[in-house]
């Protein structure tokens, strides 16, 4: 089967998230973007754990479902998939996961990483959880913070079952991940050390995409992984992977274990200059360098002297082996997206948030079904026939690449542009054809 997942979110648990991170509005929003498979997050909170097993049920292996009591408060805008119109009709399937901050002292220096962890039932989370809660606070975030070094929760994890997975998250973000500038390791080795066979997979983040990370040799054997993050409902799936296989988690697993072998398609990404750390920069001084830029001033913000925030881009130049271009053998293959709202408001020329961005989203998820129906499948000219020229011209412009971009930089998101004022004033005429 092929279906679409995101393996990394939050839940309303966690600190800076949406109130509305709820079993309902996960799986309303799931359908509405084309996700089958959705990560819970979150799973080492007890009060999220409690309201997952009140609002789920099994389904196939290691997967859950809504139970029918939700539904009524799940489907309830006319503008939603309807049964029948897309895929996904059957309903989402939740798979069990949680991210942990590590931050400790390892070689001299003070270690922060983010860790997803994949199970594939209550019962091994339960007993992860109880083992995580002689070790630090688990009830305070839906993300806890434990002194805990990751070469240890590794062992935890691994010894509750071997079938659970352990995925780096965004494991270039200089604050908080596995090769982060500013508290990372050099190798994998370094960090998980004899438990550095078992991890099988990290995750690129959103100022990363797969050609940056081909340029390191280490990472070769490793399957790359997208995600979202997401800490609002209609942020889920801006990152994404696409798996041809069995429905269900060890499905699921062996797909991320096995690269190469034909079941995991590709990856949904950002244009990675869109991402908050592409760019080295200085936020309050308004400072964004290139890494060769960052060099020539020894890494110093030019306006206040203080050290700039070293982006991703920096950082994997530093670590990399290879020269830009080199695709290593059984490489995943990817697609840059923009998410469908920042598309229209682009062809628009309104703010994301506006209430023509609203209309006009729910107009083409009601006539196509889902957000990556819309952006990975349908024509620019079906498009242009149920919406607008600009619409149908932007996502055909995003496709290829045709996009400019201010790189993020600092934790300030890159700005995307697809028209320039003067061009998209030009397209009414363009628009009667249609």
């Amino acid at each position: 089967m092929k279906f679409v997942a995101d393996l990394h979110i939050h839940s309303k648990y966690s600190r800076a998230t949406s109130k509305n991170m709820d079993v309902e509005n996960l799986d309303k929003w799931a359908k509405i973007k084309g996700i089958k498979v959705l990560a819970t997050g979150d799973f080492t909170h007890p009060l999220w754990v409690k309201e997952l097993r009140k609002k789920l049920e099994p389904a196939e292996s290691g997967l859950f479902k809504t139970k029918k009591l939700g539904q009524s408060s799940v489907l309830n805008n006319d503008w939603l998939p309807k049964d029948g119109q897309n895929k996904l009709d059957s309903g989402t399937r939740f798979l069990l996961s949680g991210e942990i901050s590590c931050i400790y002292s390892k070689n001299n220096r003070t270690r922060k990483i983010h860790l997803i962890v994949l199970a594939p039932d209550f019962k091994t989370i339960e007993k992860i959880n109880t083992r995580l809660s002689w070790i630090g606070n688990i009830k305070s975030d839906g993300r806890p913070i434990l002194g805990l070094d990751a070469k240890e929760l590794a062992k935890i994890v691994f010894d509750t079952s071997a079938n659970c997975l352990i995925i780096p998250a965004h494991i270039w973000t200089p604050w908080f991940s596995l090769f982060g500038a500013n508290s990372g390791f050099d190798s994998m080795e370094e960090c998980f050390e004899e438990y550095a066979q078992y991890i099988y997979a990290v995750e690129t983040g959103l100022s990363s995409d797969p050609t940056m990370n081909w340029r390191w040799s280490k990472l070769d054997n490793l399957t790359l992984l997208s995600n979202s993050d997401s800490h609002s409902p209609s942020r889920i799936g801006r990152e994404a992977n696409v798996f041809e296989t069995e429905l269900s988690y060890q499905g699921i697993a062996e797909a991320i274990k096995s690269k190469g072998s034909g079941k995991f398609l590709e990856t949904v990404e950002f244009f990675p200059e869109e991402g908050r750390y592409h760019y080295d920069g200085h936020r309050n001084c308004g400072v964004v360098l290139a890494p060769q830029d960052s060099k020539r001033v020894n890494n110093l913000c030019p306006k206040c002297g203080k050290p700039l925030t070293i982006g991703v881009l920096h950082r994997l130049d530093d670590l990399a082996d290879r020269k830009e271009g080199v695709q290593p053998a059984k490489a995943v293959p990817f697609r840059h997206l923009i998410p469908l709202e920042e598309i229209i408001a682009e062809a628009k020329g309104v703010g994301a948030g506006s209430k023509t961005v609203a209309e006009e989203y729910k107009n083409l998820i009601k006539s196509f079904g889902s957000e990556f129906d819309i952006l990975l499948n349908r024509s620019p000219e079906q498009i242009k026939e149920i919406s607008s020229f600009e619409i149908g011209e932007a996502i055909s412009r995003v496709r290829q690449g045709k996009v400019r971009i201010e790189p993020g930089h600092d934790g300030k998101y890159g700005k995307i542009k697809i028209f320039d004022d003067e061009e998209r004033g030009g397209f009414s005429g363009q628009t009667s054809l249609f």
